[in-house]
């Protein structure tokens, strides 16, 4: 083949749409990233899409130079497409064979490229177009897939939805899609109660039990308690083993306090998805959290709880350490670990990890909890009064209003008042103070809400073990 026809051929491929075209993965993120994301992030039907998910995972193996597993990932597809959607085949077979012709044309096996682009053509013949079609079901494939992607893929998903609807109004597939990416994105219409489009794509599409979760997390927000629960329960009993569904419940339940509950439907995932580190992650930190409720109890309470709660650390550490292995880039998970290795004098594993976290990449609040925490470890377990004050001044010199930086003030505060009642001459607490009255006389810039949250939002619902 020439290279002018070469060019021609590759010319032809951008007019498809298919994952090559689709710009899916972010400017900022590494093919790891969105691999992590895809395959262990985001939640995804178990029972329907799965050929979109096969042709994601295409796309991946393809980036990853693993041709011939990408082939079979599309042939995969290519099976399924017709089960998921007997109306629809040809037209929803397109992306697939979009996504054929590009792998071919990368392998250099051009006239199997040209096999694929072929049938893509006639199909779009039909609807007097070369390479591409406008339907409701390609808008909707594609939404699908960006709505796998998540992230910065949500809000083009939306809008896939939404054109998608503007055409089939009723379609079962993108009104569930719509549910779902509004509810990520939390944005409806001001005139729009934020239930609604999930009760109607729960009308249309009642056997999609992952729906009736999201629809009962709003309900909870909302204080309808019962009617939330009724929900859970109903999608748990119909689609036991979805493990998105039961990651989705978890949820509700953690939210709600029933930490026993939450930890025992992500083991049920844990064990469809036993890889996973954010399942890992979570049940450790929810461990963790029944480790505070124990140390939090009145000592008359405590009593006879030692061995219980040296079981939780236990499963806490297991867990934190499984995800920490399969995935050492997650935030707070090294923190974690270290404060609980502290709690049962650990000391020298508690270092590793805190310096393991230490040697990330960290947001300015997450620096500032890491140094409360460094830094009260050296004061309560190592009894080493300069590295914790060190650390606390590291922590408090972030630039970056926070809970956690006014805690370490007042640290530093109670640290040089206690000095000087001692020796009213200790210059390095006087210095202390000084270095203090400057911080407080300085302008600040306006708090990051979401990194304010970081220790208190999705993992878990407290603060590190060794904060006092």
């Amino acid at each position: 083949m020439s290279e002018t026809t070469k060019n021609s051929l590759e010319s032809s491929l951008r007019r498809l749409k298919c994952h090559f075209t689709w710009n899916l993965v972010d400017g900022a993120d590494s093919l790891d990233d969105f691999e992590d994301r895809v395959c262990n992030q985001v939640e995804f039907q178990n029972s329907e899409f799965k050929a979109t998910m096969c042709n994601i995972l295409a796309y991946i193996k393809h980036c990853r130079g693993q041709h011939e597993a990408a082939l079979e990932c599309l042939r995969q597809a290519e099976e399924l497409i017709p089960q998921e959607h007997k109306d629809q085949a040809e037209v929803r077979s397109l992306v697939t064979w979009g996504n054929y012709a590009w792998v071919y044309y990368h392998l250099g096996r051009l006239s199997e490229a040209e096999f694929y682009l072929d049938k893509v053509k006639q199909v779009c013949k039909k609807f007097s177009s070369p390479y591409r079609i406008e339907s409701p079901e390609m808008d909707c494939e594609e939404g699908w897939t960006r709505l796998k992607c998540g992230r910065t893929q949500n809000e083009r998903a939306k809008v896939c939805f939404e054109k998608a609807l503007e055409k089939n109004p009723k379609d079962p597939d993108s009104t569930t899609g719509l549910a779902i990416v509004s509810y990520r994105l939390g944005k409806w219409p001001q005139s729009q109660n934020p239930v609604d489009p999930l009760r109607q794509a729960i009308q249309l599409n009642p056997n999609n039990q992952y729906v009736k979760v999201l629809l009962a997390l709003k309900l909870q927000k909302m204080n309808k308690e019962a009617e939330a629960e009724t929900l859970v329960e109903e999608a748990l009993e119909k689609a036991p083993l979805a493990t998105d569904v039961l990651r989705a419940a978890a949820r509700l339940y953690r939210r709600k306090g029933d930490l026993d509950q939450a930890i025992e439907l992500l083991r049920k995932a844990l064990k469809y998805m036993p890889n996973n580190p954010y399942l890992h992650c979570h049940i450790g930190c929810f461990y963790r959290a029944k480790v505070l409720e124990i140390q939090n109890m009145e000592e008359n309470e405590m009593y006879g709880k030692t061995e219980k709660l040296q079981e939780l650390i236990r499963h806490a550490l297991d867990h934190l350490k499984r995800a920490d292995k399969i995935n050492g880039n997650l935030s707070r998970v090294c923190s974690y670990l270290a404060c609980l290795y502290a709690q049962v004098g650990q000391y020298e594993e508690a270092e590793h990890y805190f310096q393991k976290e230490f040697s990330k990449e960290l947001p300015p609040v997450a620096r500032q909890v890491l140094h409360l925490r460094y830094g009260n470890f050296q004061w309560y377990q190592m009894k080493c009064e300069d590295k914790a004050i060190h650390s606390f001044i590291e922590g408090v010199k972030i630039n970056q209003e926070s809970k956690e930086r006014e805690k370490i003030k007042l640290k530093l505060k109670n640290i040089a008042q206690t000095r000087l009642s001692k020796n009213g001459a200790d210059s390095e607490a006087l210095h202390l103070l000084e270095f203090l009255q400057e911080l407080n006389g300085e302008t600040q810039p306006a708090e990051d809400n979401s990194e304010r949250e970081l220790d208190s939002g999705n993992l878990i619902t407290s603060a590190s073990l060794a904060e006092k």
